[in-house]
Order: C-alpha cells, then structure tokens, then sequence
C-alpha cells in the first residue's frame, strides 16, 4: 500500500499497468528505477493541484523523475493512450455529455504600440488554440458517442 493518498485506485491500476512501460536497471549500475505507480500518483498530483514541479511533496517520487517519466511517455503516445482508455470508460459508464464541451484557449499580451481595442481578423482568431481544440475533436472523432438519455 503506497504511503500516500492515492488518485487511482487498484482497479484502474490494473488498467493502466500493463499500457506503462517497466523502466530498465542501467546496466551501469546506479539507483533502481522508480515503480511506475509512484511517479504517476506524482504526475497525478501536480496536475491535480496545479503546483509547481519543484513543489511536489517528498512522499512522490523527485520533481525530475516525475517530469522525465511525464514527458517520455507523452513522447511515445503512453499519456493520450491513457487519456484515451479513461475516456472511453466514462463514456461507456455514461457520465460523458458530448453536447457540452468547454474549451480552454491561451491568451498572448498585445505586442508594444497595438492598438488595445482593436479587434483581431478572422484569420488569426483560428490560429492556435483553436486549429489544436479542432485536431483533438478530429482525432478522437472515431471514439462512440452515445446519447445520455434523459
């Protein structure tokens, strides 16, 4: 049993286990690799606070790990393929309502001498945040959607 609060529970461990890649002992000799399980209740943790790396709390594994683990599996597809499988699930359960969706945009300041209430043409409103929110409901477009009946 882990030494902290737990974001996922045995059952969805159990999911996620075998989509997690085992970290290999360097043949060179230095410190065992950390359990998979930790340094996702690490990631999980984070992402779930909003803190800052640097201010994970000793009980997960480092700041470093974490990230390092974080961003290799991003890098190889491991992180959407979660997101993925949990999304699923929750459709499947039907606690998803696909008829409303919040999107989240980014905001950059206005370059020095901008006009500040000038409006900003149709063409740069689709830039960024919107073609990365359009790729994502395109992507996952293949994935059932059911009506949630009222």
């Amino acid at each position: 049993m882990a030494k902290y609060q737990q974001f996922i529970n045995d059952k969805q461990w159990k999911l996620l286990k075998p989509m997690l890649p085992e970290s290999k002992k360097n043949p060179k000799g230095g410190r065992p690799p950390k359990n998979n399980r930790d340094v996702l209740e690490g990631i999980l943790w984070i992402l779930r606070t909003g803190a800052r790396w640097q201010d994970l709390p000793d009980r997960y594994p480092s700041p470093s790990t974490c990230w390092r683990r974080l961003r290799l599996w991003e890098d190889q597809g491991i992180w959407l393929d979660i997101w993925r499988k949990f999304l699923s699930q929750l459709d499947e359960a039907g606690l998803l309502d696909w008829e409303e969706a919040f999107i989240d945009g980014s905001f950059a300041p206005a370059k020095k001498g901008a006009p500040a209430l000038e409006k900003p043409k149709r063409a740069k409103e689709q830039s960024g945040w919107w073609w990365s929110t359009a790729k994502v409901f395109l992507w996952e477009a293949p994935l059932p959607r059911h009506r949630r009946r009222k």
